[in-house]
């Protein structure tokens, strides 16, 4: 809420737009000066943004001025993303990725459970209704700020606990923050104490890798844009008419999941029928264009965020997500990460997976990519984990959000 003499500052489509590029490259300049950022594979868009937040922060507390985003462009951005995500995937590395798929979903359903218990016991700690518990649990990490929204007016009329809705927005704006910082510093503990290395022998999936003397950079020109982008948007095409039969059925579905599974069905086809045609798939083009995509929507994802409603929210709630934090950490550096082989693939996913369960899927490819740009391709987790949060997830969180709420 806005105070008696605030004023509210709207942004409009395009702007907000071009303030995502220069917030892009706001992090990119933090990230070449400050070691940390550096070292630590902390994505661009997320110093950037981070920083960006708190301006608007200090320009809410000082001068009373509420900047409020239009971030329309930003949705279609992750359409984009997601789309560029299935044209990547291949129906081999699937097969060969069956097992890994099994238990990152396993992983993923223990995790759900593990935060709402957490989030149980700190609710009881602090004197809150045991539903709220869920609030600070999966319902705002893992399910992120769409869940949060969805399940915080219910809780609210259930316990009568008036700051219901506030605490769940308040926690997945916090673990956003959390994921995206947390996934870097993981991957390179688990890389560096392990000796991994990259084995794969083609190329990047989001982003091209960093190389400090430009060798062995493949050339992209702009006829490679443009087979991609065609690509891309006859997969949106293809998805988005999926989408509108999908609804017609009943069956309530984010728009990219469809434009993923067109993404992955012409990827897995047209190679094969028309094979003197350049496909896109696993090519520096490509992965410049879902790079493109995903930096400036998390870019203007994090910007926007109002982090002046995570103040008046005390100690609590900071304690709680400290813990969600700490059982993150301590589960993929002890657990997580052996049991999906303790790979390099393996460490790769745990920074997706840091940004996936406390944040959102976009932060976890951008902490995996800001991980593979350093040290070296992974293709097969930038398909496994996509699929897992795409498709499994919100089912699952539904259920066992359902059942905690009724304590």
């Amino acid at each position: 809420m806005t105070g008696p003499e605030s004023r509210i500052l709207d942004i409009p489509d395009f702007l907000a737009i071009t303030i995502g590029f220069v917030v892009f490259f706001l992090g990119a300049f933090l990230t070449r000066h400050v070691a940390f950022l550096r070292n630590y594979n902390i994505p661009e868009p997320v110093s950037g943004g981070i920083a960006v937040a708190l301006a608007t922060w200090v320009a809410y507390s000082w001068f009373g001025i509420e900047t409020v985003f239009d971030l329309s462009t930003r949705d279609e951005l992750l359409v984009f993303f997601f789309t560029t995500i299935g044209l990547n995937a291949r129906l081999s590395d699937l097969i060969a990725g069956g097992r890994m798929l099994a238990l990152l979903l396993v992983m993923t359903l223990a995790f759900i459970v593990l935060q709402n218990v957490i989030g149980l016991l700190g609710a009881t700690l602090f004197g809150f209704p045991a539903p709220v518990g869920a609030l600070i649990g999966s319902a705002s990490l893992i399910g992120g700020h769409g869940t949060a929204i969805a399940w915080g007016p219910t809780i609210q009329a259930q316990t009568g606990f008036a700051a219901a809705s506030e605490i769940g927005i308040a926690a997945a704006t916090l673990g956003l923050i959390v994921g995206a910082l947390m996934g870097g510093p993981i991957a390179k503990t688990l890389i560096d104490r392990n000796n991994l290395q990259s084995t794969a022998t083609d190329g990047e999936i989001v982003g091209v890798g960093y190389e400090s003397d430009g060798a062995g950079k493949k050339a992209i020109d702009h006829v490679m844009l443009m087979r991609v982008l065609l690509a891309v948007n006859i997969a949106v095409i293809i998805g988005y008419l999926a989408h509108q039969v999908i609804s017609d059925w009943g069956l309530k579905l984010p728009l990219f999941v469809p434009c993923l599974l067109a993404g992955m069905l012409l990827s897995n086809t047209v190679p094969h029928l028309f094979p003197r045609l350049p496909w896109p798939a696993r090519t520096p083009a490509l992965a410049v264009v879902s790079d493109y995509c995903l930096s400036l929507f998390l870019a203007m994802s994090l910007m926007s965020m109002q982090l002046w409603t995570l103040a008046g929210l005390g100690g609590p709630l900071f304690a709680i997500l400290a813990l969600q934090a700490i059982a993150t950490a301590a589960i993929i550096l002890f657990v997580f990460f052996r049991i999906l082989g303790s790979d390099y693939t393996a460490a790769v996913l745990s920074a997706g997976f840091a940004g996936f369960t406390l944040g959102a899927t976009p932060t976890a490819i951008a902490n995996m990519s800001s991980v593979t740009k350093r040290y070296g391709p992974a293709p097969l987790a930038f398909i496994v984990l996509p699929l897992v949060s795409a498709f499994f997830v919100d089912i699952a969180n539904a259920f066992v959000i359902g059942w905690f709420v009724t304590f």
